[in-house]
């Protein structure tokens, strides 16, 4: 029988186990160190800007959610390969819609920065 972690224990480990993603989706995925290399430069750059803080806020909510779907996106990428590596109609639906997702997410982000910069 499994012992489940409570209280700080849990959130430790969960804290641990998120990082240990995140450092394996930077290693693995050029578009998660473009995406994070972006976080990096433009999240200060709204400090720079003569924006409210709730217009701030919105511009790096909008980039934060792109590398959410992008490490989602990941996430299905590998799950799919590792299912099969054969050319499979379903598997290859799903990257398109997690892909599909992942533009939508830019889409989103383009047009919150064009729209309060604007």
């Amino acid at each position: 029988m499994i012992t489940k972690r409570t209280g700080i224990s849990r959130i430790l480990y969960a804290t641990y186990y998120s990082l240990k993603g995140l450092r394996a989706a930077f290693k693995s995925e050029a578009a998660v160190r473009q995406e994070v290399f972006a976080l990096l430069v433009l999240i200060p750059v709204t400090f720079l800007l003569e924006v409210t803080s709730v217009e701030r806020i919105l511009l790096v909510m909008s980039l934060l959610i792109v590398l959410i779907t992008e490490l989602l996106n990941t996430a299905v990428e590998k799950l799919c390969d590792h299912v099969s590596t054969d050319i499979h109609l379903l598997i290859g639906r799903a990257k398109d819609i997690a892909s599909a997702a992942v533009f939508i997410s830019l889409t989103l982000a383009g047009f919150t920065w064009v729209s309060i910069l604007w």
